[in-house]
């Protein structure tokens, strides 16, 4: 079956990936969005620690996070050994006893269902200093030892490589429906005509852009997320751990003294990539408050990406009502970097007529559509 995917963020990439090893026709279409969320992402692997309640979109987190090391092992066996993954584990940070005795207990209660969290240990400030030393001096730590980071660019890159390897063909273009008699035959892109049996879209914020073609509206929406670089390259910050402060934000460490900081949760009403000042000063307002060594840093530059939502915020992954031959998945948001790569496998079995490891019932795309 010929397969055509729209869109190469990590779910894109991961489906191309998952389909072509199974011997199947993959061509994967990407216009190369300045803003795409994968590619400006700097993802942290620790689901387990979360305040959200829905059962449904935790199953997928922690199947997300499970699947990591198996996946990047395969691709390590491509010869794709710079997949941006590094198991460096996560600190969330508190205040008081009082709190980090509370997180342990949420910890050890999730890692029933999660003995990929490896070992908990409840750090004191002098333990969590040396872990991350930018950090203020009075704060605890919840040590999760089994988390991990992923940079999204290069998780993306390695698997589309590894796609292509495996035989799938990759076109940078702006793809859009062919639609004949009633029905979506493939697509346009850079003036060819490609055709497909089937369709799979996987292009995030820009869904609606793409089904305006065939008249239908759909109540995808999404975030601008600005997240910023920093420099210090007195210190081995590839080893540092995730660091989940007591609010929404985070900080990570990677090779080469460089330290993510982010990420803003701006709703636009446009595709403006441009930085702000304020979301860069609200972002360090924040930082310095919980890591006043960060002042020392040299500021390096802050990236855009878009996110995309859908209702309830909870992914949805199938069928596209009144066209059964093209499938979607979206409304990854902020977990895309964690679920991506395993949704996407699931999408490949999805499109491969094959049997998943997850139902699809609350995912179904019905309501996504208007």
């Amino acid at each position: 079956m010929k397969h055509i995917i729209i869109g190469a963020g990590i779910l894109g990439a991961s489906t191309a990936y998952h389909l072509a090893k199974k011997g199947e026709d993959v061509t994967v279409i990407d216009r190369g969005e300045r803003g795409q969320a994968t590619r400006n992402a700097a993802g942290i692997v620790c689901p387990w620690l979360t305040n959200r309640s829905n059962q449904s979109w935790y199953e997928l987190v922690i199947a997300g996070a499970r699947f990591y090391p198996e996946l990047v092992s395969e691709l390590e066996q491509e010869g794709e050994t710079k997949t941006g993954y590094s198991q460096v584990g996560a600190i969330n940070i508190f205040d008081t006893e009082e709190k980090l005795d509370r997180k342990m207990e949420v910890a050890h209660k999730r890692k029933m269902e999660a003995p990929e969290m490896g070992e908990i240990t409840k750090l004191s400030a002098e333990e969590t200093k040396k872990l991350f030393p930018p950090v203020a001096d009075h704060y605890g730590a919840v040590h999760i030892r089994g988390a991990a980071r992923v940079n999204g660019g290069a998780v993306t890159e390695s698997l589309l490589r590894a796609a292509q390897k495996q035989g799938a063909q990759y076109i940078k273009g702006d793809a859009s429906f062919l639609f004949h008699h009633g029905e979506v035959e493939g697509v346009r892109v850079n003036g060819e005509t490609i055709y497909g049996e089937q369709l799979i879209v996987t292009n995030g914020a820009w869904t609606n852009e793409l089904f305006q073609s065939l008249g239908i509206g759909s109540n995808v929406t999404f975030e601008k997320a600005q997240i910023i670089h920093l420099q210090m390259p007195e210190y081995d910050t590839g080893k540092w751990p995730v660091m989940l402060p007591p609010f929404n934000h985070y900080m990570l460490g990677f090779e080469g003294g460089r330290i993510v900081v982010g990420a803003t949760k701006e709703k636009p009403d446009n595709f403006d990539s441009r930085v702000t000042i304020g979301s860069v000063h609200t972002l360090m307002d924040k930082a310095l408050r919980v890591a006043p060594g960060l002042a020392e840093a040299m500021y390096v530059g802050t990236n855009v990406g878009f996110r995309p939502f859908t209702p309830g915020s909870l992914p949805v992954i199938g069928r596209v009502p009144g066209f059964d031959h093209i499938l979607i998945a979206n409304g990854l948001g902020a977990s895309g970097l964690t679920s991506g790569p395993y949704l996407g496998s699931q999408l490949a079995k999805f499109a491969a007529g094959e049997q998943l490891q997850v139902s699809l019932d609350a995912y179904k795309p019905d309501h996504l559509f208007l």
